[in-house]
């Protein structure tokens, strides 16, 4: 697999290969002409970019950190499922996710790769996830895409609007099923939220206030060095400008920075704001104005907002995303305690990282949930809400994953965090960033993706320069 600007050199002397599910598609349609009727659907031969249902799945991972780790293991407890390769640039983390797949779902092997061009070079792969950093996910989504490959990206899905852009035009024209990791979306209470705003219990709603405590300060003087011998730094860093390691820079805390990460309003606020687009019926839509403030770091290397106040006015309703101090937090938006009775109503689970969440306030009344990613919930009166009859009902997905494989088999249109909604919300994280940078309110055209009536500055601003060659 070839960067775009390599491509273009070799592309006449090297056909596009043809990949496994073309193979299966073709015998298909040939076995079909021959011996099915011709009203059969086309998900059941595994066309139209879906696997046959009683086809296995087969994965390919590109970057096995802690969150991938996680995700794969889920993935791999399904049925029809099988992981055969992994790409990671650090050789411990590859080895280690070799040890967990191997011995899964008739795995007797999982080739291991420091490069993920290598593994999308793979004909025999017809998925991938994608758990690398953040500043990776807008390249390596635009490249899995080409290769055929349906898509699993993690959250935040990019850095920039130029990125959001390519990804799903990418996305359109391979005709993949692709899901963003805000898995919020698919939780059991996140149901119940969304089929009690739905049905206008507490009315229409006007205003949506998201919380959540600060973004860290760099504490340590921590200075350059050489990067750990199993780590390839360079490709580590791929899109970024180059710049030497430093452990303040890598795992865990590549979030704190605004080139990397982007704070915590890119951290979980891809996560509270997908669930408010979700159930306020926004996916397809965008704010008319972004205002952002806020404190920056005193000292250190990080550079993301601390504290944070971002408006998000849309045509229908305002959505506030606000990093406030802990005891702030705790004050205004305290957890709800879980009684017993609660903990045995089916799919209830006791609150953790309560610190997080939004209050969706309509003109009859109030409802707040908290999390938003690994656990959305809902407060007691969602909970306990019995719709009457006639009520309005919505989608209950199935579980993040699943709710993807029903993509690749060709049972959902999109999934639930299609790449289009996944960089919808992405778009008002970067939005924030920009607007807290620039200390100005910025005026934004959904139907083009594109910030309008501003300078240049803000203009360039939605895209930013990626190094040779890795790039778009």
């Amino acid at each position: 697999m070839l960067f775009r600007s390599q491509r273009k050199e070799v592309a006449t002397n090297h056909p596009p290969p043809t990949l496994r599910r073309d193979f299966f598609r073709q015998s298909a349609v040939a076995t079909a002409a021959l011996a099915l009727p011709s009203l059969v659907p086309a998900r059941v031969l595994g066309m139209e970019s879906a696997v046959a249902p009683s086809e296995t799945i087969t994965l390919g991972v590109i970057g096995i950190g802690p969150r991938c780790t996680y995700d794969l293991t889920a993935m791999l407890g399904l049925p029809d499922v099988r992981c055969v390769a992994i790409a990671d640039v650090q050789a411990t983390r590859r080895n280690a996710g070799k040890r967990l797949v191997v011995g899964h779902y008739g795995n007797d092997d999982c080739r291991l790769y420091r490069d993920f061009r290598e593994l999308l070079d793979r004909k025999d792969i017809d998925a991938v996830v994608i758990g690398t950093p953040d500043h990776w996910h807008g390249v390596q989504f635009v490249h899995a895409a080409e290769s055929g490959k349906h898509i699993y990206c993690e959250k935040p899905a990019c850095c920039t609007i130029e990125e959001s852009r390519a990804m799903v035009a990418a996305a359109k024209k391979a005709g993949i099923a692709s899901q963003i990791g805000s898995q919020g979306r698919s939780q059991p209470e996140a149901y119940l939220m969304h089929r009690y705003l739905a049905n206008g219990v507490i009315g229409k709603v006007s205003r949506v206030e998201c919380f959540h405590y600060p973004s860290p300060e760099d504490k340590t003087v921590s200075p350059d060095g050489d990067p750990p011998p199993e780590l390839d730094w360079d490709l580590w860093l791929g899109p970024l400008r180059w710049r030497p390691y430093n452990r303040r820079y890598h795992h865990g805390v590549f979030r704190w920075l605004l080139e990397s990460g982007g704070g915590q309003i890119r951290d979980r606020g891809a996560h509270v704001m997908s669930c408010a687009k979700y159930w306020m019926n926004a996916d397809d839509q965008g704010p008319v104005t972004v205002e952002a403030t806020g404190t920056s770091p005193t000292r250190g290397l990080w550079d993301s907002a601390v504290t944070m106040k971002v408006t998000y006015t849309f045509p229908d309703f305002v959505m506030t995303w606000t990093q406030m101090p802990n005891d702030e937090v705790a004050a205004r938006f305290p957890a709800e305690k879980r009684t017993e009775e609660d903990l045995a109503q089916e799919g209830v689970t006791p609150i953790k990282r309560a610190g997080y969440g939004a209050v969706y306030h309509g003109d009859a009344g109030t409802c707040m949930h908290w999390g938003g990613d690994g656990g959305t919930w809902a407060e007691r009166k969602v909970r306990n809400w019995k719709p009457p009859a006639g009520a309005v009902d919505v989608y209950k997905s199935p579980g993040h994953m699943q709710d993807w494989f029903l993509g690749i088999r060709g049972e959902r249109e999109k999934c639930i965090m299609d790449i289009q909604y996944g960089a919808g919300v992405a778009n008002l994280c970067v939005l924030g960033n920009l607007s807290f940078i620039l200390g100005r309110k910025l005026k934004w055209d959904e139907s083009k993706w594109e910030i309008v009536g501003d300078d240049d500055e803000a203009q360039r601003m939605m895209s930013r320069p990626q190094r040779h060659p890795y790039h778009l």
